[in-house]
């Protein structure tokens, strides 16, 4: 088998099979196949697509270039839920201890911010000690004390889907749905998962910008997950403004202590978003028959305050300081030399709120990361206070922005106001989410 032949007959417009996926990818993972000679078959990809077979090889050939967790410790089907990325977008530290209240075993490896979108990892280390690097074993038991633990991947998950994004990055080859798919389906099985709800982001905060490419991609993974013997369920959820009304780490941890003491209305974007994902988080887990008992549990555990108490002892059992995580404490986390508000120069109805700028603007406060190096400012961020339709006035607040450091503050202010536009016409309600995808729905 010689590289440049599968690197043909991929250009060409055939499907490779199994063995030669295989041939490609542990090959460039060992170092016989050069750089090169990868990125142009990830080219070819890109030009020529993948079927979903073909797609499913490459997933899991990439699951196994490296460790594979092993969770069959625990009881019960092990949970999982993945973001394709977006602003104010808190969901999985109200989703996940909510799910584990429910009675579900959430066992979740999460990643790092970069750019406009914020990483869970950075807001759970927002609350002081808690540590998000632990051992697998240690892991393994939080989750069975606490049905549910957050931390980042271990070094060598899945080394493909690294080695392979890197040169992706360079090579104009990101925007290929099969290599979006097989990157975040090789990570999440390779987690150890049973069953895995996505969130996939459409929308101008969004990676995937239009409708179409979103429902491509989300039926893809469903596919791949059905595939490879896991439960998949995939929502299809706007990002043409922050999901949430807190844009930052503290700031969004608030949020989700607020959502699970029950401060946020039902009617709330957030609040909808994370029943859907933690209903169909349920439903796949066995433990709830239907839509309206899943909700109904999920109520159940914001009203009894067990989803906020496993949230705390998720935090205490990784080393932080679960004092902070509660309404009466957490404002000690947002102590900022500034608090200033963002108001707007005109009357009128909020038209457009450009949610990549948004995010843009809080990570030039200090509340995100340009490149892998930078470090986070915990407390700083913004708190919008308007959302798309909302009738405003001549010089009400449009958002407060938390400040610490003031170098780039007034670029911060001049991009948050190019996101927003206000018209004297109330523009049509877009849904916050457009459909849920399941296996049903890819056969």
């Amino acid at each position: 088998m010689r590289t440049v032949d599968l690197i043909e007959k991929k250009a060409s417009g055939f499907a490779l099979n199994e063995d030669e996926i295989r041939f490609l990818i542990d090959g460039y993972v060992k170092g016989d196949i050069p750089d090169y000679q990868m990125s142009a078959f990830m080219m070819a990809v890109r030009l020529k697509g993948m079927t979903p077979q073909e797609t499913a090889s490459l997933t899991l050939t990439m699951m196994h270039s490296g460790e594979v967790a092993d969770l069959s410790g625990l009881k019960g089907i092990k949970l999982d839920k993945h973001s394709t990325g977006g602003v104010g977008d808190t969901t999985t530290l109200a989703v996940a201890p909510l799910v584990a209240a429910c009675g579900g075993t959430v066992a979740k490896m999460s990643g790092r911010g970069l750019g406009h979108t914020g990483g869970t990892l950075d807001k759970l280390e927002s609350i002081p000690g808690t540590s998000v690097e632990i051992p697998m074993d240690r892991f393994i038991d939080i989750v069975r004390e606490n049905g549910v633990a957050v931390i980042g991947q271990t070094q060598n998950l899945v080394p493909a889907d690294k080695m392979m994004y890197a040169l992706r990055d360079v090579t104009a080859t990101v925007r290929s749905i099969p290599l979006i798919a097989s990157s975040i389906m090789s990570k999440k099985l390779a987690s150890g998962a049973d069953a895995i709800v996505l969130d996939v982001k459409t929308g101008s905060g969004a990676f995937m910008r239009s409708k179409e490419e979103a429902f491509e991609l989300a039926r893809l993974m469903v596919k791949i997950g059905s595939l490879m013997g896991r439960k998949v369920a995939a929502l299809i959820t706007d990002m043409n403004q922050p999901l949430g009304m807190a844009v930052g780490n503290a700031l969004e941890v608030k949020e989700a202590i607020e959502l699970l003491s029950g401060k946020i209305n039902p009617s709330d974007p957030l609040y909808e978003v994370c029943m859907l994902l933690g209903v169909q988080l349920l439903k796949m887990a066995g433990l709830a028959d239907s839509d309206s008992d899943a909700r109904s549990s999920l109520r159940a555990a914001i009203d009894s305050g067990e989803g906020l108490r496993r949230l705390q002892r998720m935090i205490e059992l990784q080393g932080g300081d679960a004092s902070y995580v509660s309404l009466d404490k957490i404002d000690e986390l947002l102590n900022v030399k500034k608090k200033i508000d963002i108001r707007s120069t005109k009357e009128g109805y909020i038209s457009v709120i450009q949610a990549e700028k948004i995010g843009t603007a809080a990570q030039m406060l200090g509340a995100g990361r340009e490149t892998k190096a930078d470090t986070i400012d915990p407390s700083v961020g913004l708190v919008m206070k308007v959302r798309c339709g909302d009738h405003i006035g001549f010089d009400e607040p449009l958002a407060t922005f938390y400040v610490n450091d003031e170098t780039r503050l007034e670029e911060a202010v001049k991009l948050f106001r190019e996101a927003i536009v206000i018209s004297d016409q109330k523009p049509e309600r877009v849904p916050m989410v457009y459909a849920v995808i399941t296996e049903n729905d890819t056969l």
